[in-house]
């Protein structure tokens, strides 16, 4: 047994603690989390608080003919029932469309829509007072066929506009171009969830001028700002949002939850309220990965050289808008991959149906189309006798070429760089040891196999997918920064609403501060709505945007400072740097501590970061800047597959990333390992199963997800071209690791068990 690692010393824990730009400081959060310590949304209490619930519909499709939430409040402890009669505002919200309802009028339109709200002395009271009250349904028969949806004008409309959320067609070059070698399918990818472990929760507190004070976890305050206020029928600044500990995100808290329905419990009470939802409850209570059906055709030369790409995608969006129309966009924007290919015919639907909504998720419209194309790719290396990696590589696209949009790369584009690497990385040995051990194989210690039938299958995967907001969308972010003297040292306070959800935003915002002002300690102001927007934390375009913001808010405060400099020192600011808590000039050295020059003097300033404009496509998809940027991903994977029995051991899963910067390395290898954990579920594992608008596996016992006994061993290989349209060159990195690793593993499958596997996730009975 090895002696443990002797304990750090507090001067120790300071320097592991502070850093700058391309170090790796520790998290101020991390050692919390692994404690058990950490305060999240679902830890909040007040005094005299009450508890919220909310009665759902157990239908898909239904409409209402009455509520009576009279039996309700007749049970001891409760202090209010509340419908949509109850509403004081508009009783519609949305991110993209205002269309779906706080709580169902006349319709249902989804099974776990919500109907009504109670609040209660008790979590137990609330849910036994929800079972009092009486909803009469008229059940009507659920649409849930995407792709018939689309185009099938005897179903119902389940909005106004109908069943069509969005139709985007991209076009370049020939539609009619031929190719010597042609290679077609059909590819499905299922429901994922985002599955993060901390379940929605919030505690709102109603306030003496009218207000309400909501503490929350969740990706977009403002964006939640604006929805709920509307609902209650409050100007903006009557409620105010602050940030609590999120639990995982992925996509899944960029649409309201129990934002509204908390804010009217509070001001209907006149109390504090919280709410919790359980896990059956937090499976009906957010968005999902869209699912997708999508044809596909490729058409090559005999040399390997693509000639043209044509697709149909269907996205399965659920009941509601949320985040489809921007899927849509992605989808089909990026739906050629990272290819050169000089005609390209793609058209894209996002469809209402009375299937569960479905919304954001870690690779927004890029993971479904990835999985098809990266496929055909595989499809077409076979029919044209080429290693799959060398046919990639001769079709990679790179910085000056333009992709299906008629956008020209500016930016490195080292597609065939990430391949090249990635095949030099060592595989694994073939040679099992003798006697096998049954942990390394298939079904690990359940014993099926003690290497009879198992298989090995190598495959490849890569990726293209855009950064930030696009389409035309004001992309940006706000940020304070604060520069005082706090016990006799500089400190610096940076105020963003940039939420915190995992990824290390906090620890990022803390290196820009230091690296630009040149001080040590850096605190971060809670997130809250008091400061500007900072947009959602999606997109992989936080460091982008949010890094931005503190970036040009910390210069202009170091520009303020350098006034003070030159009016003490006499000392020109363009000779002027700020290092180690002290004023450096280039020409005299070291002039001053930065604490000497502010002495009680506060600096403080608020600037707003706009990433370079972006612009909407015309009818034919044609944009000159469509996307601000894109970031590139590919991976390796070695698969064991028991042939007999259908079971998979990922036994490697190696990634090659161009991330533009690495801004904090060992945290970004964390998000590429994590990022390959959740494209390995969707590869293997992970599916919503819905029959008829109904979620048959709304749990962590059905659902299932990979835990570290699932994860193989992983070499990451990262690279840094600069962006030069990017805050120090930055890449969104966040992303891409989940969308090239589920193509990758299939592969790996194919190549190992021969058969076609045209669904993912694979499951057992797809095998044998």
């Amino acid at each position: 047994m090895s002696n443990p690692a002797p304990a750090r010393s507090p001067q120790d824990l300071n320097d592991a603690i502070a850093g700058g730009i391309g170090e790796s400081p520790l998290r101020p959060d991390g050692a919390l989390k692994v404690r058990g310590e950490f305060a999240y949304s679902s830890d909040l209490w007040a005094e005299d608080m009450l508890w919220g619930a909310t009665l759902r519909s157990p239908h898909p499709y239904a409409r209402i003919r009455s509520i009576n939430v009279g039996p309700a409040l007749k049970v001891p402890g409760v202090y209010a029932a509340l419908t949509h009669e109850d509403v004081p505002g508009e009783n519609l919200y949305g991110l993209k469309h205002a269309d779906q309802p706080a709580l169902a009028e006349d319709v249902v339109r989804y099974r776990g829509e919500a109907v009504a709200l109670v609040a209660a002395d008790h979590p137990e009271t609330a849910r036994r007072a929800l079972e009092r009250i009486e909803v009469d349904y008229e059940v009507l028969e659920p649409v849930t066929d995407a792709e018939r949806a689309a185009h099938d004008d005897t179903l119902p409309k389940l909005h106004a506009e109908g069943n069509v959320v969005r139709h985007q067609k991209i076009l370049k070059g020939d539609p009619d171009a031929e190719a010597e070698v042609v290679v077609s399918g059909v590819y499905t990818v299922g429901m994922q969830d985002q599955a993060f472990l901390g379940p929605e929760s919030g505690l709102a507190i109603p306030a003496e001028d009218g207000g309400v004070d909501l503490y929350l976890a969740t990706q977009d305050l403002h964006s939640d700002l604006r929805q709920t206020a509307r609902v209650l029928g409050l100007p903006p600044e009557k409620v105010r949002m602050t940030m609590s500990g999120v639990g995982g995100a992925f996509g899944g808290r960029e649409d309201l939850s129990i934002q509204v329905h908390v804010c009217m419990l509070a001001l209907h009470t006149g109390k504090p309220v919280k709410m919790v939802y359980n896990r059956e409850e937090s499976f009906y209570g957010h968005v999902h990965r869209h699912p997708a059906k999508m044809y596909y055709e490729h058409g090559a030369t005999r040399d390997g050289k693509l000639v043209y790409v044509k697709a149909r995608q269907y996205f399965d969006g659920g009941a509601y808008a949320s985040k489809t129309p921007v899927v849509v966009g992605n989808g089909t924007t990026l739906g050629a991959g990272p290819y050169v290919v000089p005609n390209v015919d793609i058209e894209g639907w996002g469809l209402y149906t009375n299937n569960p909504p479905c919304g954001a998720m870690r690779g927004l419209g890029a993971v479904q189309p990835t999985f098809a194309y990266e496929s055909q790719m595989d499809k077409l290396a076979a029919a044209l006798d080429m290693d799959p990696v060398d046919l990639r590589i001769k079709n990679a696209i790179s910085q000056g070429e333009t992709i299906p949009t008629g956008q020209v790369l500016d930016y490195p584009a080292p597609v065939a760089e990430l391949l090249e690497r990635l095949r030099r990385i060592p595989l694994p040995p073939e040679n099992r040891t003798e006697p096998v051990d049954i942990r390394d194989m298939p079904g690990g210690a359940s014993n099926t196999t003690h290497g009879e039938g198992v298989k090995r299958g190598i495959g490849y995967g890569v990726t293209i997918k855009n950064i930030c907001y696009a389409e035309g969308a004001d992309d940006f972010s706000t940020a304070r920064v604060r520069l005082q003297v706090v016990g006799g040292e500089p400190m610096a306070m940076v105020h963003t609403a940039a939420a915190e959800v995992g990824q290390g935003l906090v620890t990022v915002q803390q290196q820009i501060a230091r690296t630009e002002l040149g001080v040590e300690l850096v605190n971060i102001h809670p997130n809250d709505t008091s400061v500007g927007p900072a947009g959602s934390s999606s997109a992989s375009r936080q460091t982008y945007v949010t890094g931005g913001a503190v970036k040009v808010a910390c210069e202009a405060v170091r520009d303020a400072l350098f006034g003070l400099v030159a009016e003490k020192y006499r000392e020109s600011p363009e000779h002027l740097s700020l290092t180690g808590g002290k004023v450096v000039s280039s020409a005299t050295g070291v002039l001053a501590d930065i604490a000497e020059v502010l002495g009680d003097d506060v600096i403080e300033e608020t600037r707003e970061y706009h990433h370079r404009q972006t612009f909407p496509m015309d009818e034919t998809g044609q944009s000159s800047q469509v996307q601000v940027q894109h970031a590139f991903s590919a991976h390796r994977a070695v698969v064991d597959v028991d042939t007999d029995l259908g079971l998979v051991k990922v036994v490697q899963l190696d990634c090659a990333q161009d991330v533009g910067k690495a801004v904090n390395p060992d945290a970004l290898v964390g998000q590429i390992h994590g990022g390959s954990a959740q494209g390995l579920g969707l590869a293997v594992m992970e599916e919503i199963k819905v029959d008829a608008g109904n979620i048959r596996n709304p749990s962590f016992t059905d659902y299932l997800i990979p835990t570290i006994l699932d994860m193989p061993p992983m070499t990451v290989d990262v690279i840094e071209r600069g962006d030069p349209n990017a805050p120090y060159g930055v890449r969104g990195a966040g992303e891409p690791p989940t969308i090239s690793t589920t193509p990758a593993v299939v592969a790996a499958i194919r190549a190992a068990t021969g058969k076609e596997l045209p669904h993912t996730p694979v499951a057992p009975e797809h095998i044998i």
